[in-house]
């Protein structure tokens, strides 16, 4: 079925479809809508979740994190301060292996206070064992909820599936919706390996875990993630397969004969595409690579996009305040150190707090590109682009 929706709607749409047994949140801009919409299918029966409204974002992780030790389908949705606040809960969920599922919409982390769209909130939270997936329009966001549903339980790892504020949160567009009968048939019913509520077989959780056995337990965390990448891989053909929307860990377009291009997550992409379009209109090779799937990041995958071409542009909609540039431009590098092959590449910070980028100067940052193919070096490794007064 095709229909207008905002992202928010078919996050809501997709929760509703999914129907999970226990949902606890806290209202926050511009996630709010997400359970706020959710909860109109809990009081009208359409689900048969349980709505836990709690006092705040951590008490909501904290409540999610219950429900799922005791073997429930658990999601909640956030944004920003709010994920901020639940930053000692997400460690816990991952390190318990808790698949819970987080709705989020992505804007900039205070101060100064700002309800738009960057990537703050989410990176500030990329190291706390939780699989970080960024759309780049509303059905990929409605696709990837019900993706990272089966990901997540697969996995036993928690996820968040994010898209930009009010860019996609509260942009409306055609969206495909899947037959109501056939989400559940796809993420089949949740295999509880353990349950806090199993009585027979009596469980401990969140006990004290100090120098004899934290670092092994720690190992099996991290082992989970760098054993997952197959794990989402094998679910997005499926839901392929079956609903004929595929989709891929690192997003190529235009790439088999680029010698310039773009790097960039969220909804940038699709801005990106239009430009990709224009500029190869006018005999320019240039491509895109989109990071669809942050963590864990799929080194294999960006490592054969990433050397094919010559010179590359890293847009980051964040910074590490660390003087080393954005998130996206570290783990690029970091791959490519010892690959035999490397691109020239340049950092571009754009789009904080929700500032604009057009096509044009998207295109405008691909001809600094090309300038930097001709002279063969790059003059600053690291700018901020569109701030005024630079």
């Amino acid at each position: 079925m095709i229909v207008a929706r905002t992202g928010n709607e078919a996050m809501a749409e997709a929760m509703r479809q999914i129907n999970p047994d226990v949902v606890a949140a806290y209202p926050i801009t511009p996630a709010t809508e997400i359970v706020q919409l959710f909860s109109k299918f809990v009081h009208d029966g359409i689900v048969d979740t349980e709505f836990v409204p709690v006092e705040s974002e951590h008490s909501a992780c904290s409540a999610c994190c219950g429900a799922s030790a005791a073997g429930a389908r658990v999601m909640t949705s956030t944004s920003s301060q709010g994920l901020a606040l639940m930053h000692e809960i997400l460690f816990i969920a991952a390190g318990l292996r808790l698949p819970i599922v987080i709705c989020l919409v992505n804007r900039s982390l205070s101060s100064p206070i700002n309800i738009h769209c960057d990537h703050s909130d989410t990176l500030a939270s990329r190291d706390a064992g939780w699989l970080q997936i960024y759309t780049e329009n509303v059905q990929e966001a409605y696709d990837t909820t019900i993706q990272l549903i089966k990901i997540a339980e697969q996995a036993l790892l928690p996820g968040i599936v994010s898209t930009d504020a009010f860019i996609i949160s509260h942009g409306m567009e055609r969206v495909e919706l899947i037959d109501d009968k056939d989400v559940p048939k796809f993420l089949g019913e949740r295999k509880v390996q353990y349950s806090l509520l199993d009585v027979d077989n009596p469980i401990t959780i969140g006990c004290l875990d100090l120098q004899d056995y934290f670092f092994e337990h720690k190992r099996s965390e991290i082992d989970a993630m760098d054993h997952v990448l197959p794990i989402i891989e094998k679910v997005q053909k499926e839901f392929g397969d079956k609903f004929g929307r595929y989709y891929s860990t690192v997003d190529e377009y235009k790439m088999d004969d680029a010698e310039i291009a773009i790097m960039a997550m969220g909804s940038t992409g699709g801005t990106a595409k239009v430009a990709v379009e224009r500029m190869r209109e006018k005999g320019k090779k240039v491509g895109l690579v989109r990071c669809r799937v942050y963590r864990p990041f799929p080194e294999k995958a960006m490592l054969k996009a990433l050397t094919k071409v010559k010179v590359l542009g890293i847009m980051d909609r964040s910074d590490t305040l660390s003087a080393l540039g954005g998130h996206l431009y570290n783990d690029a590098r970091s791959i490519l150190y010892e690959s035999d092959t490397r691109p020239l590449i340049k950092n571009y910070i754009y789009g904080l707090g929700g500032r604009d980028i057009s096509i044009e100067e998207i295109e405008k940052i691909y001809e600094e590109l090309f300038d930097i193919q001709k002279s063969g070096k790059v003059d600053k490794n690291i700018v901020y682009f569109g701030v005024r007064g630079e």
